[in-house]
């Protein structure tokens, strides 16, 4: 930030995740429609972001980002000014892997098996590997009218995040390895690095927790995944907030019209090949990347935050209602409306 009032820069948390937001920076949308005001726009790694939190206030204050809602909420949950000012769902391969042989074809046959459990990592709020595995393995159970009780966790260790070395979201998955060895029974896995990384350990699927009509059953923290700004963009600079939106539905838009396009650009963002992109996002997901703010998804939104403050994540409870700002993505809407009518 520049002088006082002034915005020279804005910054994208970019998270191995699909997400409109990276593919318009991938596709140079976001800094043709800001260079003009002088404003730059760069961006963060995931995992640099408790860094710029800790070390430079003016970042933070001018940061967006779409990515997984454990941190979010865990954020907000300490205090965090942000807004939620979209929210996105994706499917992408939300299963329980199993051992060849082993084949599960009812969730009631999850009783009494042993699943891997990631470890907490440096706080409860940080522990995102943990708490996603954990809200897997209760919507599957769920399934079946099963609880957590009924089914026994072997813990398996977390690794240390570090988004530069290019296997990082396959060993994240460190539980898998387990499976394979006969440690465990069973793994939750959501994403397209885990996909990849249960083929190539010859791991098949249980439960496809896709597969069931009821998004409930999905649940977890890249579903529904929020975008989020500071209260500060909101109040001093609403256009931009506005414009970076728009320019997210347009790279949606785009998506939808550019599969194979768009298989590219995940390869590269997820950090996964060609195999672990079409074992994760299938079903026509190309044409869901648009934010919105309906009823629906803030309802499951508020449903994570009710698990993770259920099972400790969360410092306090998150009013959900409270968090959300819908004036921005309505104005963007409405913008896209006249580019569609023009």
């Amino acid at each position: 930030m520049g002088d006082a009032g002034k915005l020279d820069r804005i910054w994208l948390v970019r998270s191995p995740i699909p997400a409109a937001s990276s593919i318009a920076w991938s596709l140079g949308w976001l800094d043709e429609e800001f260079a003009p005001n002088g404003i730059a726009v760069e961006w963060i790694r995931e995992d640099r972001m408790r860094l710029a939190e800790q070390n430079h206030h003016a970042m933070v204050r001018s940061l967006f980002r779409e990515g997984g809602n454990i941190p979010a909420l865990a954020a907000r949950a300490l205090g965090s000014e942000t807004r939620v000012i979209g929210l996105t769902w994706i499917d992408e391969r939300q299963a329980i892997m199993v051992r060849p042989g082993e084949e599960i074809f009812d969730p009631r046959q999850l009783r009494g098996l042993r699943f891997a459990l990631p470890g907490y990592v440096s706080t409860r709020g940080a522990s995102v590997v943990r708490g996603m595995s954990l809200h897997g393995i209760k919507n599957a159970l769920r399934l079946a009218d099963l609880t957590l009780e009924d089914v026994q966790f072997v813990d398996v260790p977390t690794p240390q995040v570090d988004f530069s070395e290019p296997q990082m979201m396959q060993r994240m998955w460190s539980g898998l390895q387990a499976l394979a060895d006969g440690r465990v029974d069973a793994v939750y896995v959501k994403g397209a690095a885990a996909a990849g990384a249960a083929q190539k350990l010859g791991l098949v699927v249980g439960i496809d927790l896709d597969a069931y009509p009821s998004r409930m059953t999905r649940v977890n923290n890249g579903t529904p995944r929020p975008i989020v700004t500071h209260r500060h963009m909101i109040e001093e600079h609403f256009d931009v907030v506005v414009r970076f939106l728009l320019c997210s539905l347009r790279a949606a838009d785009w998506a939808a019209r550019h599969p194979a396009q768009l298989r590219h650009i995940l390869e590269r963002e997820t950090f996964s090949g060609p195999a672990g992109v079409d074992a994760a996002y299938r079903d026509g997901f190309h044409r869901t990347l648009h934010p919105d703010l309906s009823p629906e998804r803030i309802d499951m939104l508020r449903a994570q935050e009710q698990f993770l403050r259920l099972h400790g994540f969360l410092e306090s409870a998150v009013d959900i209602d409270g968090w959300v700002d819908s004036r921005p993505l309505a104005a963007a809407l409405a913008l896209r409306a006249e580019d569609c009518a023009a």
